[in-house]
């Protein structure tokens, strides 16, 4: 070994110390801290590089660049970037012309200011999941003086390939603020954004009909509304034509997995035609599941045919039920839902009046109807059969002919 390599200072772990309680409390916070830092750093540049984009976009739109230069000039824009910063990534024609597209999407729509402000008012950060983020953002460091608009600070808690998607599969503003607030508050990934986006999360997710504003305190009321859907798709569940309540249960019960996906986060089933005896008489609920967010029980009712007051009632009498025989005393008050196949609006908002459990009514589609030729054999299974009854055939002609040799 040289002298040079024996005189490098080396990592001594010490064994002559005595750590205590305080100790391991004071090196948790600076591990915390160091975390933070990082997450910091990430964000910092996340922000950065997003802000250079947004103002690279709004250069190309508000110096009507293609009109000044000519069609190709986002082309050579790309060209010029990526010949002085040969290291860097993101100049390529077709990211610029995201750039272009993002600033346009935003900047050029009406009240757009006044829908990112509210969006920023109500938008939970207490417990993101993105790993980019982790503090609030200084407003005044993202703020750009000369621009038609600010850069929307809550903008760069979404990583860029998000924002690009967004922009391409939604049709308007708030639309798109709809799914930038639940990438942010649940930590989506791309895949899972894209998803979705696919199925139409911001014209489903919390247009159920509920009472829920007027019966539970502001903060569950806000949760539950926006953890039901107006209408489910039940897709994954094939029935013959004439099926009833209890088929459909079945099938659920048999799919619940799946079911559990189309319903969202956060579910969790407890059971099926579950009994309560109540004055002495069995009682089931159709469906009965707990919320791990909201924490109550939800009681379903299926219906398969369209909405009637009389569901309402029903309804009632177990959610009722399931506050008195099952709920315990750390839940919240359990929720009721319905799904049916079709419903009026008035006419379930007039069945709730005079209600005071938390209800709502939602509807489902798209249930495969099994036809005769699921029931009928392949063209594979047909051709064994008949190769099964020629060889049988043989096999019968050959033991006659044995037979008739013997006598």
């Amino acid at each position: 070994m040289s002298r040079n390599e024996s005189e490098k200072p080396r990592a001594v772990r010490s064994h002559d110390i005595s750590t205590d309680r305080e100790y391991v409390q004071w090196i948790y916070e600076v591990k915390q801290r160091f975390r933070s830092a990082q997450i910091k750093a990430a964000v910092k540049v996340n922000s950065e590089q997003l802000l250079f984009n947004w103002q690279l976009g709004r250069d190309l739109v508000v110096r009507k660049a293609e009109e000044k230069w000519g069609s190709g000039i986002v082309e050579q824009v790309s060209l010029d970037l990526q010949a002085a910063f040969p290291e860097a990534k993101g100049f390529s024609a077709r990211n610029l012309w995201f750039m272009k597209q993002w600033y346009s999407f935003y900047a050029l729509k009406k009240n757009v200011v006044e829908l990112i402000a509210e969006l920023e008012k109500n938008i939970d950060l207490s417990d993101k999941k993105l790993k980019q983020v982790a503090s609030e953002i200084q407003r005044e460091k993202l703020n750009q003086v000369d621009s038609e608009i600010a850069f929307p600070a809550i903008f760069a808690y979404v990583p860029w390939m998000h924002h690009v998607l967004i922009i391409q599969k939604c049709k308007s503003v708030e639309g798109a603020l709809f799914y930038i607030k639940r990438t942010v508050e649940e930590g989506l990934s791309r895949n899972a954004l894209d998803n979705c986006i696919r199925a139409d999360m911001y014209h489903k997710i919390g247009t159920a009909v509920t009472n829920f504003n007027k019966l539970l305190p502001e903060p569950q009321s806000k949760l539950a509304q926006e953890l039901l859907k107006e209408n489910y798709d039940l897709g994954f569940i094939g029935l013959p034509e004439e099926y009833d309540e209890i088929a459909l249960e079945e099938a659920i019960e048999q799919r619940m997995t799946r079911f559990l996906l189309e319903l969202g986060e956060g579910w969790a089933f407890v059971g099926r035609q579950k009994e309560i005896i109540i004055s002495g008489k069995t009682r089931k609920i159709d469906l009965l599941f707990y919320h791990i967010y909201l924490r109550c029980y939800v009681v379903m009712e299926l219906k398969v045919k369209p909405f009637i007051p009389e569901y309402a009632g029903k309804l009632n009498f177990y959610v009722n039920a399931a506050d008195a025989f099952i709920r315990r005393d750390s839940d919240n008050p359990t929720i009721g839902l319905l799904i049916c196949k079709d419903m009026d609006r008035t006419e379930v908002q007039l069945a709730f009046q005079g209600i005071t459990t938390p209800m709502g009514v939602a509807t489902y589609d798209n249930v495969r109807i099994k036809e005769i030729q699921e029931h009928l054999p392949t063209a594979e299974q047909i051709r064994k059969q008949i190769e099964m009854a020629e060889e049988e055939y043989k096999l019968n002609l050959l033991e006659k002919r044995m037979d008739s040799s013997e006598e």
